[in-house]
């Protein structure tokens, strides 16, 4: 019992994980416009396929790794600049609805340039699994707590010591007095697209060799990130990472413990407990009204 135990745990927080940085992708796009960007999950799709495409074309995995990191921080680049920066000031509605529209049509140009196929790339240092109390866990699921906490460091560091950080902060608390002081929120709001997708397609290259890739995994992935999201509070960082571990561990219990068939009916049931009786998530996010 102790094994099947660890082995459904050790199963949640690996995928767990992978959430914890969707989650920080969203929080990081609403802290600083109060957008929530659905087309995040494609990113992490992005990073994992292109991270195949670009280790199948002969690159050595280091290289095919950062492209597969930079190209979607570019998508989100151009997401912010071409679709939500010509539409600032517009309702919130709005802006979600574009990105919805985006996600759609990366996932239609990723369907047609790379294929409807199910990709995998080969584990990071070997597939030899770990024995712990009966449990088997993968190295590929130590890359990625490993590398999702070393994220989370350097995030922390990132907007507690630097001035960039801070500005950032300064634009999530309020745009307005944050504009009145001197700091650049359009650079701001471009930064946090790019760091946001980034963050996905680190996921996605992440858990690639665990549970495969296709053009179209992104849709359950992202809306998981955002039950992440919700349920730490949107907005709160600590929250998401906190939130994608819940999400991942209640999902491979209850895959494990009831059925299988259930597995991705999980976090939408969470999801409206949440709304039904913590509305602002478990550290109370972020107000929704826009300033």
């Amino acid at each position: 019992m102790l094994a099947e135990f660890l082995q459904f745990l050790f199963s949640g927080i690996t995928v767990g994980a992978t959430y914890a940085l969707a989650a920080l992708g969203f929080t990081l796009i609403y802290n600083a416009s109060n957008v929530i960007n659905f087309a995040q999950g494609e990113f992490i799709m992005l990073g994992g396929m292109l991270a195949v495409f670009f280790s199948a074309a002969g690159l050595p995995m280091p290289a095919a790794i950062a492209l597969a990191i930079l190209v979607p921080a570019v998508v989100g680049i151009a997401l912010e600049k071409f679709a939500i920066e010509p539409l600032k000031g517009a309702e919130t509605v709005t802006l979600i609805i574009i990105t919805i529209g985006a996600s759609l049509v990366i996932r239609g140009l990723v369907q047609v340039t790379l294929g409807k196929n199910t990709f995998s790339l080969p584990p990071f240092s070997g597939d030899t699994p770990i024995m712990v109390l009966g449990a088997t866990l993968l190295p590929q699921s130590l890359w990625v707590l490993g590398v999702t906490a070393i994220v989370v460091a350097a995030l922390w560091y990132f907007f507690s010591k630097t001035l960039l950080g801070k500005a950032m902060l300064a634009t999530s608390v309020n745009r307005v007095a944050a504009e009145l002081v001197g700091i650049n929120t359009g650079f701001v709001l471009f930064l946090s697209f790019a760091l946001s997708a980034a963050l996905g397609a680190l996921g996605g290259i992440l858990i690639t060799p665990i549970t495969l890739t296709s053009y179209d995994v992104g849709i359950m992935l992202g809306l998981k990130g955002f039950v992440a999201a919700v349920l730490g509070g949107l907005g709160n960082g600590l929250g998401a990472v906190i939130g994608g571990l819940i999400v991942g561990i209640l999902e491979s219990m209850g895959a494990g413990y009831i059925s299988s068939a259930y597995k991705d009916a999980i976090p939408f049931v969470l999801i409206l407990l949440i709304l039904f009786f913590m509305p602002r998530g478990i550290f109370g996010g972020k107000s929704t009204d826009r300033v």
